[in-house]
């Protein structure tokens, strides 16, 4: 920080990656190439993807246009429900699973708010599933209310049903074998012919055997989007990285840099926006059983906080949140499954985040949020999230550091509801910026990672500007074409 901006006070400013949004048909009328005389301009040819996403707060469908020339994406819709408002399960249908507030799940209930959701956004953004559409890629944070990391896979069968009665093709939900799968205008486009998809996403691959927390593929989503998003900002956020999804639950990871594939040394799991959540229910302005931060937030209120007692106050509410390396004996922990020995056979931290033990103590964290609401007010009380969330990342953070995880020089990616919104990216820059050089906030990762994973899946490559690949470096392709050996090399 400079000697100027000490004196008044003024820390580092944040860089956050903000959704571009754009509308299709405009985006494709647009020429691409310098201009010159007698030249004819060819158009940008767009990779369009759909995000679909059942989160434990929210239910969304992210539509986004890629630009396959330069790696940048562009939002052309975003659909968004309130998970709680899903129906219950009928008599004659099976609940396999719960958010993590107890709002209880049917794989024919899931199925109709995907489709219902899917249609909207498609409609509101006039995208033809038939024309336009290339691609659809399903995922959930909803892994806290399952019994078994394994029963997650029933959720994303569900996700995917939903699709399917929203008419959209199969072949748009799993990759390519060859180029003469997909269309012809995104045939030049695609690297099928060098490389085929072998499970690694914008260079990095997960960890190897068992799966070893529930929330493996959020982490892997919010990580390949985080890298997609800081390409609307001077961040080189690529191999080593580290990410921290703050949805309501915790996801995120810890990436080395081994070339030309980096490895998951660290997981994030736990509790997220779920704590902000206990907090606010305390005001009583909001549902005790399914309201959320987000439905309090009052900009004018927050401009007055007491931003000193907020501090305190975020200090007292942390006396009941435990952040620690998962211990060897646990199946849950923060309520999501989890596999410590299979996480230790893969040479892969878990790092946590509870609220007690899974979540025991949220009552006396609500509690508590009544106590600062009733004496200090809503402002102060929104001002406590922000610093709350930011002792989280600290806390996760030092776990990592004294476990020794996290690569030198690596580069901080954050994204989530409870990690982008108030004041949080100012607080936490600062309250990180002695330990890493880049930090990158960015809107929407989990649906950016959707969008990255679908170019992947077909081989969608950019090697003119790299996506994966280590920070400063060049594209990987020739690296993992002689790996690959055979017709590749």
């Amino acid at each position: 920080m400079s000697f100027l901006s000490k004196i008044f006070s003024k820390g580092p400013k944040p860089i956050i990656a903000h959704s571009k949004e754009g509308n299709l048909d405009m985006l494709r009328a647009q020429r691409a190439g310098p201009a010159a005389p007698g030249a004819v301009k060819k158009p940008d040819v767009f990779y369009v993807t759909a995000s679909v996403e059942l989160g434990n707060t929210t239910t969304k469908c992210i539509v986004m246009a890629t630009n396959l020339n330069t790696s940048e994406s562009y939002l052309l819709n975003k659909t968004v429900k309130m998970t709680r408002d899903i129906r219950k399960p009928k008599a004659n249908e099976d609940v396999f699973g719960k958010t993590v507030w107890g709002i209880e799940l049917s794989k024919e209930a899931v199925t109709e708010l995907i489709r219902d959701t899917v249609l909207e956004a498609l409609k509101k953004c006039n995208v033809d599933k038939d024309e336009d559409l290339d691609f659809v890629v399903r995922s959930t944070g909803v892994t806290a209310g399952f019994a078994t990391a394994e029963e997650a896979g029933q959720l994303i069968i569900a996700l995917a049903d939903g699709c399917l009665e929203a008419d959209i093709p199969p072949r748009k939900m799993s990759p390519a074998m060859s180029i003469s799968q997909l269309p012809e205008r995104l045939q030049k486009h695609s690297l099928l012919e060098n490389i085929l998809f072998d499970g690694a996403v914008v260079s990095v691959v997960p960890p190897e055997g068992k799966e070893t927390v529930a929330n493996e593929m959020e982490g892997e989503l919010v990580t390949a989007g985080i890298k997609l998003g800081a390409k609307w900002t001077d961040v080189d956020y690529r191999n080593p990285c580290v990410s921290l999804d703050f949805g309501s639950t915790l996801a995120g990871r810890i990436v080395n840099d081994n070339e030309p594939y980096a490895n998951t040394v660290g997981n994030f799991l736990g509790l997220a926006g779920v704590v902000s959540d206990a907090l606010a229910r305390g005001t009583g302005k909001i549902d005790m059983k399914n309201g959320a931060a987000i439905d309090i937030y009052n900009e004018k209120a927050a401009k007055k906080a007491d931003k000193k007692k907020a501090e305190a106050n975020a200090l007292e509410a942390h006396k009941l949140i435990n952040i620690q390396k998962v211990p060897m004996d646990v199946e849950r922990f923060g309520t999501v499954p989890v596999n410590p020995e299979a996480a230790a056979n893969a040479g892969t931290t878990l790092i946590g985040c509870d609220v007690g033990f899974n979540g025991d103590k949220l009552p006396e964290l609500t509690e508590l949020g009544k106590q600062f609401y009733d004496e200090d007010g809503l402002g102060t009380l929104l001002s406590t999230l922000d610093y709350v969330s930011t002792n989280i990342v600290t806390r996760v953070l030092d776990v990592a550091f004294a476990e020794n995880v996290i690569i030198p020089g690596s580069a901080l990616g954050i994204t989530g509801r409870a990690g982008i919104t108030g004041r949080k990216p100012e607080l936490i820059l600062e309250a990180v910026q002695d330990k890493f050089e880049s930090v990158v906030f960015v809107e929407d990762g989990l649906a950016l990672g959707s969008a990255i994973m679908a170019r992947c899946m077909n081989s969608m490559g950019t090697p003119k500007v790299p996506i994966g690949g280590k920070q400063g470096g060049r594209c990987i392709l020739k690296d993992r074409m002689k790996m690959a050996g055979g017709k590749f090399a």
